[in-house]
């Protein structure tokens, strides 16, 4: 048995962040870092569209707004400081129509709320300038937007944690964390750890690493995948920039978007479709106790009955490659089913208390020695070094 002061579950960005943050500021604690993958970064962090988000969406005070305002310029400062790739090649956010000017009008003014400088209005003429396939009425530019190398990241935090000393134990399950007076035991599937405290960053399995300690743990994490398309390459000159839409306030995600990736390419998507298993990359992928959690959830049964014919539509264009061409179509007319080919997919693990409210902001739960972080979807990534150093004060 080895036993440490500080002991954090997953090497997510979060909790990479996190175990580096701690072991800059206390460089003598003995900090470990659990992972039940043989790498870093393998889920949520390393299956994102490597967007660097401004915080132009966020309510004003939220964990969300506070932390990705700061994440942002924590991460572009640790970007170049270790020569990791990102291009800040901003974005623009179009209304297709009319009737979604007044939602276009509600973000720019959270964006300046949250600090945002140099945000723009333009006009259709103005924004063809920028994306001339583009079709809409008007859109805000945001400068700030960008692109970066996410998994890079997580690779060079986990080198330099160690490299302060810090240990991160891979192929290491665990399946049981429970408080013993003023320590911890912490039990994989390979061992047994002890700790004086513990930090539970487990992204997609934060609900049940919770309930280890909290019995009246209110919240479950319902997965929602995300796929993408890439344009062909003889299509990718249709895209300079990223181009996002307007949100559809009746579904609590981004909608599909356009995105000019890192290291070339360009995505098209994601969707939000219900996941059949927190780890089901692929539409058919099943794991039939994960997938009961869910359909058992009373919180979900309410989902159901406020977003179930926008879930729909999103299952069928999880289906359909023709259906999911017509929801591009709508930022980019010319675009055809020929332009596209399959890309990747990434799981959203969206925190979902038992009233059926989907929690829009970060949340963070402190008991004694243990701190879980139960819900951390984007723009976790972006915000993952202020998020760290916020939870890394709060165990110090």
């Amino acid at each position: 048995m080895q036993e440490f002061d500080l002991l954090i579950i997953g090497t997510g960005l979060v909790g990479l962040a996190t175990a580096y943050q701690a072991k800059l500021k206390s460089p003598a604690l003995r900090i470990a870092v659990l992972e039940k993958e043989a790498d870093v970064a393998v889920h949520q962090s390393g299956h994102n569209s490597g967007v660097l988000h401004s915080g132009i969406y966020y309510k004003p005070g939220s964990l969300k707004a506070k932390n990705c305002i700061e994440g942002y310029t924590s991460i572009v400062n640790f970007a170049q400081e270790h020569g990791i790739a990102y291009d800040l090649c901003g974005k623009i956010i179009v209304a297709t129509s009319k009737e979604e000017l007044p939602l276009l009008e509600n973000i720019y003014k959270r964006g300046v709320d949250n600090g945002l400088q140099d945000l723009k209005y333009l006009t259709k003429e103005e924004f063809e300038e920028i994306e001339p396939h583009c079709a809409g009425v008007r859109a805000i530019r945001v400068p700030q937007t960008g692109i970066i190398d996410y998994p890079a990241i997580a690779k060079k935090m986990h080198e330099l944690f160690e490299e302060l000393g810090g240990e991160v134990f891979f192929n290491h399950k665990v399946v049981n964390l429970k408080k013993d007076g003023q320590r911890c035991v912490v039990l994989t599937d390979k061992k047994e750890f002890l700790a004086r405290k513990v930090i539970s960053c487990a992204g997609l399995h934060s609900d049940k690493v919770t309930k280890m300690t909290e019995l009246k743990n209110d919240v479950q994490i319902i997965p929602f995948r995300g796929e993408y398309y890439e344009l062909k390459p003889d299509r990718e000159h249709l895209v300079k920039h990223l181009i996002y839409p307007v949100p559809d306030p009746s579904f609590p995600f981004l909608g599909v978007h356009f995105t000019r990736m890192i290291h070339g390419g360009v995505e098209a998507g994601p969707n939000a479709v219900l996941a059949f298993g927190k780890e089901s990359y692929k539409f058919f992928d099943i794991n039939i106790g994960e997938l009961a959690q869910t359909l058992c959830w009373p919180g979900f049964h309410k989902i159901v009955a406020k977003y179930g014919k926008t879930g729909m539509g999103e299952m069928y264009r999880s289906l359909s490659k023709s259906a999911f061409t017509k929801a591009l179509q709508k930022l980019i007319p010319e675009i055809q089913e020929s332009d596209l080919r399959a890309g990747g997919a990434g799981i959203r693990a969206q925190a979902c208390s038992r009233d059926g409210i989907l929690l829009d902001d970060f949340d963070i739960v402190r008991s004694g020695q243990i701190i879980h972080v139960r819900n951390a979807p984007s723009p976790a990534a972006t915000s993952c070094l202020s998020i760290g150093n916020t939870i890394s004060d709060l165990v110090l």
